[in-house]
């Protein structure tokens, strides 16, 4: 791959189709931008697009979408689980191919300081972007969420890095960073036990003292009548998948559940999926179309497809953008 960046903003609207397809629409739009990847739910209340080009269009690209989020999304009206800052609520930028981490960190603070000016918004950095060291995991920020920030934002500790130091009145804060790749991973469980998947996920957690790099936490889902168990993996060379979901299942059936499926938020790299077919005992001389399928089938990964791995969706875009 070139040099290029991935971006994988997160949106405080997972309800109204119309809107994450302008959303959509606002992002592709943009030449020399490949939209790889959009998810919704509406339990969260959240959608997720990912992207990737060369930093120049992905960062108009997402210039565009904050206008757009701005314009459609309220967050005196927003309800979710999922906790939130504002409509724009998390944007990352994560190098690709030939571009470095710090060219990504300076990409996400330029970006930043961009928006909070013309859309006079105040802005967070995180991860390596983090102008603060308590400021490096994205929890720490979003903990007040958008209701709470509204009375910390501007006090000691609250003080936005880039914009007013006042939430915006109708979107809220935005926090922006640069990361490695993140898997975004959700197992769901045979039980509407909430209770359960919070236990599971404080076990599961790196800072309870679980496995590393590994961010968790417990939700219900009204739509599938079932609690989920909701991670963020940080970084899968550190813990693979498969050692994620064998340690949920083992902790559901220490409690007498069992796993009902599993799903991918966005995308993740190839060598992730290959992990777990190598630990699932799937051949490693069959072709890479082969040993996918059987590596999701032992992850009961939901919606399965082969272009899930990113370098196989990229490869497949400008494929498509380029033509016979």
């Amino acid at each position: 791959m070139a040099r290029l960046i991935e971006c994988v903003p997160n949106f405080s609207e997972g309800r109204r189709p119309e809107v994450v397809d302008a959303l959509a629409h606002a992002i592709s739009s943009v030449p020399g931008v490949f939209l790889l990847d959009r998810t919704q739910d509406p339990d969260h209340n959240r959608c997720v697009l990912t992207f990737a080009g060369e930093s120049r269009a992905v960062t108009d690209a997402m210039d565009a979408a904050v206008g757009v989020a701005l314009e459609r999304i309220d967050m005196e009206r927003h309800t979710g689980q999922h906790p939130r800052l504002g409509a724009v609520d998390v944007v990352p930028f994560v190098p690709l191919g030939e571009t470095t981490m710090d060219e990504a960190v300076a990409l996400a603070r330029a970006f930043g300081r961009r928006i909070a000016e013309r859309y006079d918004l105040p802005v967070f950095f995180y991860a390596l972007a983090a102008a603060r060291p308590e400021r490096e995991v994205l929890a720490d920020i979003r903990r007040p969420e958008y209701e709470g920030m509204k009375d910390l934002i501007g006090t000691p500790g609250h003080e936005p890095d880039a914009g007013p130091a006042r939430m915006h009145p109708s979107a809220g804060a935005t926090v922006v960073g640069a990361r490695p790749f993140l898997i975004a991973y959700n197992i769901n469980l045979e039980t509407p036990d909430v209770g359960l998947a919070k236990r599971i996920a404080a076990q599961v957690r790196e800072r309870g003292g679980g496995l590393p790099r590994v961010q968790a936490k417990g939700f219900y889902l009204e739509d599938l009548d079932c609690a989920q168990v909701s991670m963020n993996l940080l970084d899968f060379t550190v813990t693979p998948l498969w050692r994620v979901w064998e340690e949920v299942v083992r902790l559901a059936g220490a409690e007498g559940v069992t796993v009902r499926e599993s799903e991918l938020i966005g995308l993740m790299p190839l060598r992730a999926f290959t992990d777990v077919a190598d630990h699932a005992g799937v051949p490693g001389d069959l072709p890479v179309e082969e040993r996918l399928p059987q590596a999701a089938d032992w992850l009961r990964l939901c919606d399965f497809d082969p272009t899930m791995a990113l370098e196989l969706r990229l490869e497949a875009a400008t494929r498509d953008r380029v033509g016979p």
